[in-house]
């Protein structure tokens, strides 16, 4: 559990709307809502965790998201019970009749606390329906992580302090270790984990920083295998890696659902990636992992936890532009990061974090 949030961000206070929990006793049936995206709903589940494990075991909570989403939540023990909205993901008016069709189905829970993460126009339209006793809703602009106001948006509903809690457990997923041995695995080297998978140019690093970065790696530790997941255009770039490192990395490309990719990247022992899903699933995992981060905000997307690490372009004064295109043609803020550089960052995070597991304190 990652108490070491709670005040980085103190000199910031938020605007959460809420109505506290004001009853001596507990709540018996809470709903939490966060409909999107994939990367920002595992992104809430370490706090959600944190709650469910601070509230006796009566307490019942239930889980409302969007059903492309709603296959990770479904395999964890963290819900009661996981409802999920269709339509597709620009078409607000078959997913606001979708919520009516659900509404009933919510209403007879008799929700006394509802959680709204999401904070949008179709959220709140559940929340009001809903009338529960007690009530909050997501900062969505404060310039601090999405992490830490999900936080604060659990904890201003009046139940007690919140923190990141990792230690998920999840229900058997199928095929998981057989797919990775079916893809090359020898189950028993390390795993690492790289993910260029950001949406846009200004988010991606170099595929050619990629291959070097393991090549580096793989001359500090030659058994260590790398693994690359994904769908659609993260295809290409697998090839070109795999031809690159040959039986040194696992190509599972379009050939992982959601929920596998989660279960899979509980086995990993470090991730590289930029800003993505996976990135998420990565530190609310507790997994060691540094993060790249391009023309986005990461005072918003950035991971959270001592276990984490991130490069951004804060610094400069084009940063985070949240631009697709470069400005000046060039993605100086990913470019300008050499290999070299991101392996020395990676080392010492996982440095300093075996010093912590040994019990070594550095001074400076």
């Amino acid at each position: 559990m990652d108490k070491t949030t709670d005040s980085l961000f103190a000199y910031i206070i938020p605007d959460i709307p809420a109505k506290p929990w004001d009853n001596i006793n507990m709540p018996k049936r809470i709903l939490v809502i966060r409909l999107k995206a994939t990367g920002d709903m595992v992104a809430a589940l370490p706090y959600i965790q944190s709650l469910k494990r601070s509230l006796p075991k009566t307490v019942r909570i239930d889980f409302l998201t969007r059903e492309e989403v709603a296959a990770i939540p479904r395999n964890m023990d963290l819900f009661n019970k996981v409802y999920s909205i269709t339509g597709k993901k620009r078409s607000y008016k078959k997913q606001f009749l979708h919520a009516l069709i659900l509404l009933p189905q919510l209403l007879l829970q008799r929700y006394d606390v509802v959680i709204d993460l999401q904070n949008n126009e179709l959220s709140r339209m559940v929340r009001r329906a809903l009338n529960p006793r007690a009530w909050s809703e997501f900062d969505r602009f404060s310039p601090i992580p999405g992490g830490e106001r999900y936080r604060l948006t659990i904890q201003a509903i009046g139940l007690g302090p919140n923190y990141a809690d990792s230690n998920f457990t999840l229900k058997p997923i199928h095929r998981t270790t057989e797919l990775l041995k079916q893809n090359g695995w020898n189950g028993e080297s390390d795993l690492i984990i790289i993910n260029p998978a950001g949406a846009f140019k200004t988010r991606s690093w170099p595929l050619e920083n990629y291959n070097q970065f393991m090549k580096l790696w793989l001359q500090q530790s030659p058994e260590t295998q790398f693994l690359i997941m994904g769908i659609g255009a993260m295809a290409e770039k697998a090839v070109y890696l795999k031809d690159e490192l040959g039986d040194n990395l696992i190509n599972l490309v379009n050939k992982t659902s959601i929920e596998q990719a989660f279960a899979i990247v509980q086995k990993a022992k470090f991730v590289l990636s930029e800003d993505s899903g996976l990135m998420h699933m990565a530190w609310v995992s507790g997994i060691p992992t540094m993060a790249l981060f391009g023309g986005t905000r990461s005072d918003w997307a950035r991971p959270l936890g001592s276990h984490t690490d991130f490069v951004d372009s804060s610094d400069l004064s084009c940063g985070n532009c949240m631009l697709k295109i470069c400005k000046y043609g060039d993605n100086r803020c990913m470019t300008r990061h050499t290999p070299e550089f991101i392996f020395a960052r990676s080392n010492e995070l996982l440095n300093s974090l075996a010093q912590k597991e040994n019990g070594i304190t550095i001074l400076s």
